[in-house]
């Protein structure tokens, strides 16, 4: 077995069956203790989105910490990862997708919840939590080495360059793909691989912009997150809305499919149960992949919010799921499928979303990959910040509030963001992705023996809001 099989054997674990089991076994058991809060407070959850605490304490606003938490998880998962999923798992991928997408925001909510909780604000108002200080203050100090293996995992997520390497590399591509698509215009030769000058500049110019906003803080960060993700959100809503609605006629299809597949129901006689546990088991890793219920990210930008109500941050944190996954990779599973861009020989990825975008629409097949193109950067543009963020935090939380330390690696990850588009060791980022699939698991083990108290603070807050005793 070759070092390569090793990795692969250890990331169909990461995201394999097992995995996938705990994850969504760990949404449906914080639904049912919960009562289903993700649906029957949905509405106060979008309001709360919108509408700060004008006391609380914390760094930044409760909608910036959503903003910093949706830049990290609204990214490249939402164009690749659901075409790809629905290339291998068919239509009824996207069913599956929406129904881990379900029980996931009950996790995302327990998530922000015990991240107020449980984090720690400094007098000058450093705020710092996440799953490390909810399992080393929830479960006890004998379980710090559970919550150092948490912080260990979403530190080599950052070093090993999943936030960055696979990012920019994407950024690069898109770019490449819409002004040199033939790869005329060679810069350099590095290890027998040429680049041209559009990866060049994109390395430099991306590498700047990143170390223009990381070297600002959380603070910048948010900042940046507050203007670019609403933006980019509507932008890339907007156009799948519209391909929806000028392919009106192809939806009824396309919900037949979706339903269809996601039971087996077009396979042949025999094949009914397989082609359903391939449906939902691609539906469900994209899933969680993509809005990172469970994975334990979200709720280090969480920690940040200038709050005082942890059921009200859970709130909020858990609108992240509905709008990642629910709103846009629905959109975008649409979208692909009133095309029929699932259809075409040939394409796999990003070009089956940019075919879609090229076709769904009254403009030219280059002007919709331009806008996906344009789209897909800054997905991967922010992603980039809110990794750099997680990253920073899970170091801190390792070695304390050692500036030094953390300058050094602040710049070492704007310099692995300049290299990033001339790496293509297949390795680092099949490693990347299996730490960060590991951060789950200490993860879940918290949000599951701490479910009590999540019920418990989610009654106590309610019953006084019911009351009038604090303000909705």
């Amino acid at each position: 077995m070759t070092f390569m099989d090793f990795l692969t054997v250890l990331d169909d674990f990461a995201w394999g069956v097992p995995m996938l089991v705990l994850i969504v076994g760990g949404g449906l058991l914080l639904t049912i203790r919960l009562g289903g809060l993700q649906f029957r407070k949905l509405g106060l959850a979008l309001k709360y989105m919108w509408k700060n605490e004008a006391d609380g304490s914390g760094e930044v606003t409760s909608f910036a910490a959503l903003c910093t938490a949706l830049s990290a998880t609204v990214g490249t998962g939402n164009i690749v990862g659901v075409a790809t999923a629905m290339t291998i798992g068919g239509p009824g991928a996207l069913f599956w997708m929406l129904v881990a997408a379900c029980v996931g925001m009950a996790t995302k909510y327990s998530e922000g919840l015990l991240a107020i909780k449980y984090r720690t604000v400094d007098e000058d108002g450093h705020a710092l939590g996440g799953p490390f200080y909810y399992i080393e203050k929830g479960m006890g100090i004998k379980w710090k080495w559970l919550a150092k293996l948490f912080a260990i995992f979403g530190l080599l997520v950052g070093i090993m360059g999943i936030g960055t390497i696979t990012q920019v590399n994407g950024i690069a591509t898109a770019i490449q793909n819409v002004v040199d698509p033939q790869k005329q215009h060679i810069a350099l030769t590095l290890g027998g691989n040429s680049y041209t000058w559009a990866t060049v500049i994109t390395a430099v110019v991306v590498a700047t912009l990143v170390a223009l906003v990381v070297i600002g803080g959380i603070k910048r960060i948010s900042r940046v997150a507050e203007l670019i993700v609403p933006f980019m959100i509507v932008v890339y809503v907007v156009c799948a809305v519209g391909i929806i609605l000028f392919n009106l006629k192809a939806i009824p299809d396309a919900v037949v499919q979706i339903v269809r597949g996601a039971f087996g129901l077009d396979a042949a006689a025999g094949g009914v149960l397989g082609a359903m546990f391939v449906a939902m088991q691609k539906g469900v890793a994209r899933g969680v992949f993509s809005n990172e219920a469970g994975i334990g990210s979200a709720p280090i930008a969480a920690a940040a919010a200038q709050t005082k109500e942890p059921v009200r941050q859970g709130l909020v944190t858990m609108t992240g799921t509905f709008i990642d996954t629910i709103v846009i990779c629905t959109m975008t599973g649409l979208a692909i499928l009133v095309t029929g861009s699932l259809d075409v020989e040939g394409l796999e990825g990003a070009a089956i979303t940019a075919n879609a975008f090229g076709e769904g629409l009254p403009w030219s097949n280059q002007a919709g990959a331009v806008v996906l193109a344009v789209c897909l950067a800054f997905f991967a543009f922010t992603t980039i910040l809110g990794w750099d963020y997680y990253s920073e935090r899970c170091l801190e939380y390792l070695v304390g509030n050692k500036k030094g330390i953390l300058a050094t690696y602040r710049w070492g990850y704007i310099l692995a963001v300049l290299i990033g588009p001339f790496l293509t060791i297949a390795a680092v980022w099949t490693i990347a992705d299996i730490v960060n699939g590991l951060m789950a698991i200490p993860n879940m083990i918290a949000l599951i023996t701490l479910s009590g108290v999540v019920a418990k603070e989610t009654k106590d807050y309610f019953s006084r809001l019911d009351r009038g005793l604090i303000e909705k």
